[in-house]
């Protein structure tokens, strides 16, 4: 079956301002994530692509804006299912404030029992997003065969809740995963079992050096910014 490519969006204005985006129109890569979707082309020089799948949202769109002028040949689509979750009542509010909200704890530690106040729950985000991958890798597998290689678009949390299903993690454990801003998670799929070959994988090690104000343990929703 296919292989696909995740790509997490680069780094947003909502990141960068410790803001939990969503859904929130008008959220635009920062200076430093143009930069990082600059460079996307380049790293991505050597692998040919079937078909690019972008969520919906500007901080995707932009990401790839210079990969799909390089490759103007490629087919790009919109796929909803694997736009940001919905936070409902939390976007465009401050991570720093929902801390001590007594949800917070709950989408740390058990997120599959977690939902969202006027949004959806952790369990019906990843399961959107999985049925669009197994989606679109049967057209992806159909249109240009089983060795193919297509690529997502996304945001941390949907593609921290892929590798968990991947990896055959209950979601209650996707907080152990973390993805930095423009960093490729790439998953083979096989008529048997899927297989993680990257994870996070920027090229960059500079986010492993110590340095103030770690989240303590906890995953940050939304995803977080990378490192400095």
């Amino acid at each position: 079956m296919a292989t696909l490519i995740l790509v997490r969006h680069g780094r947003s204005t909502a990141n960068t301002a410790g803001v939990l985006a969503g859904w929130t129109p008008g959220i635009a890569l920062d200076e430093r994530g143009a930069a990082q979707a600059a460079a996307l082309p380049g790293r991505l020089a050597g692998v040919p692509l079937a078909e690019v799948v972008s969520s919906p949202l500007q901080r995707c769109q932009e990401t790839l804006r210079p990969l799909l002028d390089s490759r103007p040949e490629v087919p790009v689509h919109s796929e909803d299912r694997i736009g940001e979750c919905h936070y409902g009542d939390w976007s465009g509010r401050k991570l720093a404030e929902l801390s001590d909200d007594p949800l917070m704890e709950v989408v740390q530690q058990h997120p599959s029992a977690a939902a969202f106040p006027g949004g959806e729950s952790m369990r019906a985000m990843q399961a959107r997003a999985v049925e669009a991958v197994r989606d679109w890798n049967a057209r992806v597998d159909k249109e240009h065969g089983e060795d193919a290689v297509y690529l997502m678009c996304s945001h941390g949390d949907i593609i921290k809740s892929l590798v968990a299903d991947a990896l055959g993690m209950h979601l209650d454990l996707f907080q152990r995963i973390h993805v930095d801003p423009c960093s490729v998670t790439v998953v083979r799929y096989t008529r048997l079992r899927p297989y993680v070959v990257r994870l996070g994988d920027t090229g960059d090690l500079s986010g492993l050096a110590p340095r103030e104000n770690t989240s303590g343990g906890t995953g940050v929703v939304g995803g977080g910014a990378g490192a400095p």
